[in-house]
């Protein structure tokens, strides 16, 4: 990523007016679904007839950070004018200083990522290992059909070359069977295979009031009602049996 507003640079890309407003926002997963949400208000609202909101992914090439100390000195390099100037670069320089900072995707307030939130909601509502593999395998089968098919050609843009959506190679069936749990140890019931993948993607809607589809003649797929977007319960420092319900022993 290149840019902090990403919705304007795609609308500019596709050729949208600069006159028309444009702006991003970030909620992790939920990012998308809340521009849809900030679109169905302004409309509501009559500051806007029509919308086109979106939302994308992408973890192959994610920024990664180095050291805070070695972002101090790099920015402060930018001043220097000559190499006499890099001399106070290398004072006190520490070999710590290299090690990047991988990109955080666990939430703040908790160090939880969402497949520990997923996994303590499959146990709370009684949904099996068996299903979550069931469902998967079907996933990556009725994937790799499509491929084959060319069903997906439209879908995917090649990445380094690679068109592929390489989620669904090996054997699905035995990596869902044999695969232990990857996020609630050794209790829970998600794994790398039965869990959605860190990858990338993108998508896009149109949204307008119902006065403006009917005037251009669009037959509305689905109506957006309402919206909330809330937080959920933290649990820091609880115990599997207070997750899973199990009985304390005594």
């Amino acid at each position: 990523m290149r840019t902090s507003n990403l919705a304007r640079e795609c609308g500019l890309g596709a050729g949208i007016p600069d006159s028309v407003p444009a702006h991003t926002v970030t909620m992790a997963c939920i990012s998308a679904n809340q521009a849809a949400a900030t679109a169905a208000a302004m409309i509501n609202s009559g500051q806007a007839e029509v919308a086109v909101v979106g939302g994308a992914e992408t973890m192959s090439d994610v920024p990664i950070r180095f050291h805070k100390e070695m972002r101090k000195r790099l920015i402060k390099l930018s001043k220097y004018k000559g190499p006499a100037d890099l001399l106070p670069f290398f004072k006190g320089f520490k070999l710590a200083y290299l090690a990047p900072e991988a990109p955080a995707i666990a939430e703040f307030s908790t160090g939880e990522v969402m497949g520990h939130s997923s996994d303590r909601l499959a146990a709370r509502w009684g949904v099996s290992r068996e299903e979550q593999d069931d469902l998967a395998f079907r996933s990556h089968a009725l994937a790799a059909k499509a491929h084959k098919e060319g069903l997906l050609e439209d879908e995917i843009t090649a990445a380094a070359g690679d068109g592929r959506d390489d989620g669904g190679e090996g054997d699905p069936r035995r990596q869902c069977a044999t695969l232990k749990p990857a996020f609630v140890k050794p209790h829970g019931t998600h794994t790398a295979a039965n869990s959605s993948f860190l990858t990338d993607g993108g998508s896009a809607a149109l949204l307008m009031s119902e006065d403006r589809a009917l005037r251009e003649g669009l037959a509305p797929k689905a109506r957006l009602v309402d919206t909330i977007f809330v937080s959920q319960v933290r649990v820091v420092g609880a115990t599997r049996h207070h997750l899973y319900n199990i009985p304390t022993p005594t």
